[in-house]
């Protein structure tokens, strides 16, 4: 029986023009495909046809299986001898939780690779025009959830420090929590005049971006009805999407 082996393989940001090349190969040859909500249909039809497809999709509050279940059914399909490919939005090491996956593959002694994939933190602001940094706007940036486990006691994100601690803040799986998002960074010291945007469905056909400031961006969420998923960008970068606003 040929050995398994696991892929941790990063899909992008759902544009499927944005997958790696890696990414594609590796898929070609897979037995079984796991993967979650946001990888779209046209990504999975490049694994093969005959490959065992096992949605694991996950929404705020609606998780379709546990991770506990995730990480058995990577570990005995392995063992088994098939070649398993755990397809992930984005990028698998970034709050995608690829890193407890992989520590479960290697406690089990399967081989593993991980293939990197673009984070939506990055593509999708670009795509909408706005540059992370820039030499006369922003010299750092931060990537942070917006969206914790409750359960989690320790080291929760401090929107007061950062507040005045990075000049472009990026904020991942936010929405829910926008109005706490920005008390607290408003808190901390942050303008409340600073450019913010909330980018829904970024680097898609049905991309669309709210623009607006820490003080009215709230106002402007809720009658725009914005919806995951969606990429917050804060910061004075932001003003840069009037001039460099591409993607149509």
């Amino acid at each position: 029986m040929k050995k398994g082996k696991v892929y941790l393989v990063g899909a992008g940001p759902s544009n499927p023009e944005l997958l790696t090349l890696k990414a594609l190969k590796v898929l070609r040859k897979a037995d079984v495909v796991i993967y979650d909500r946001l990888v779209t249909k046209i990504i999975l039809k490049l694994a093969p046809a005959k490959a065992e497809k096992i949605y694991v999709g996950k929404r705020s509050g609606k998780h379709r299986m546990p991770q506990e279940k995730i990480c058995a059914i990577l570990t005995q399909r392995a063992r088994s001898g098939k070649v398993v490919v755990r397809l992930k939005g984005g990028d698998p090491f970034l709050f995608g939780r690829g890193a407890e996956e992989a520590l479960e593959v290697k406690r089990a002694a399967i081989p593993f690779e991980v293939v990197p994939g673009i984070t939506s933190a990055l593509a999708v602001p670009e795509y909408a025009g706005i540059p992370v940094t820039h030499r006369d706007y922003a010299s750092s940036v931060a990537i942070v959830t917006g969206h914790e486990d409750p359960a989690k006691l320790k080291n929760p994100v401090k929107w007061e420090k950062l507040a005045s601690s990075v000049d472009t803040l990026i904020v991942l799986m936010g929405v829910k929590n926008l109005e706490a998002i920005v008390q607290g960074l408003i808190k901390g010291g942050r303008d409340h005049k600073t450019n913010i945007a909330i980018i829904e469905r970024g680097t898609t056909k049905r991309q669309r971006k709210i623009i607006g400031t820490l003080q009215d961006i709230i106002e402007k969420a809720n009658k725009s009805r914005v919806k995951p998923p969606a990429v917050i960008v804060i910061g004075d970068v932001v003003s840069l999407q009037q001039e460099l606003s591409w993607f149509k």
